[in-house]
């Protein structure tokens, strides 16, 4: 499965959610490669940071050649989350087209979900050339127990692309595990924000079958 997250809003929280589930699947057993495709290497950053033995391979690749390059580079893994650019590029278009699923994440605030219209238009594109690729959005750095949370999926409703039923609140975990190059699990295995997380690959895993 080629996953492909983008958005082109930035400060939606792409990378937070590509490490997070890339680490996600590789716990399950999973051989995974994360490919940093933003220029600002927020991805490479995070693995820098790590001191642990790394739980999935991370490589940069912020050129508008990734969907030509990545069956080479993807050889012999059996998932590649693409950590895409936060804006409407040559290399979206190329993140989207290497793609299997792309995954958009959301903040529930109208400026994100008027913003997603522009990505929606990208994955269009490309299915002139793909009939086949899936896309999904997930609610991501929700805030719990505001109406504005609750109303998003409604707001989502009107563009041709579901909204997935899982969804991830905004913690401080996620800044804390960030900062030492680590996967929230890492931090708390057992925690709400892990069990977020796995409950986006499990929703997304199904999706793709």
């Amino acid at each position: 499965m080629i996953v492909g997250v983008l958005n082109q809003k930035g400060g939606v929280g792409k990378t937070t959610l590509s490490v997070n589930l890339a680490a996600t699947l590789a716990v399950e057993g999973a051989r995974v490669l994360l490919i940093d495709a933003d220029p600002q290497g927020s991805a490479l950053d995070w693995a820098a940071a790590r001191q642990s033995e790394p739980l999935f391979s991370v490589v940069g690749l912020p050129r508008p050649t990734v969907h030509k390059e990545i069956s080479q580079i993807g050889q012999g893994y059996d998932h590649i989350i693409i950590d895409g650019p936060p804006r409407v590029t040559d290399l979206a278009r190329s993140a989207i087209m290497a793609a299997d699923v792309v995954l958009i994440p959301v903040q529930p605030s109208p400026y994100d979900i008027w913003a997603a219209e522009e990505v929606v238009k990208l994955i269009d594109e490309a299915r002139v050339y793909k009939e086949n690729l899936k896309s999904l959005f997930v609610v991501n750095r929700k805030i719990a127990n505001t109406a504005i949370g609750r109303d998003v999926g409604e707001a989502l409703a009107a563009y041709p692309i579901p909204a997935m039923n899982a969804s991830v609140t905004q913690r401080v975990i996620f800044a804390e595990a960030a900062a030492q190059g680590l996967a929230v699990h890492e931090v708390d295995k057992d925690g709400p924000a892990a069990a977020e997380i796995k409950a986006v690959a499990i929703e997304l895993m199904e999706f793709v079958r």
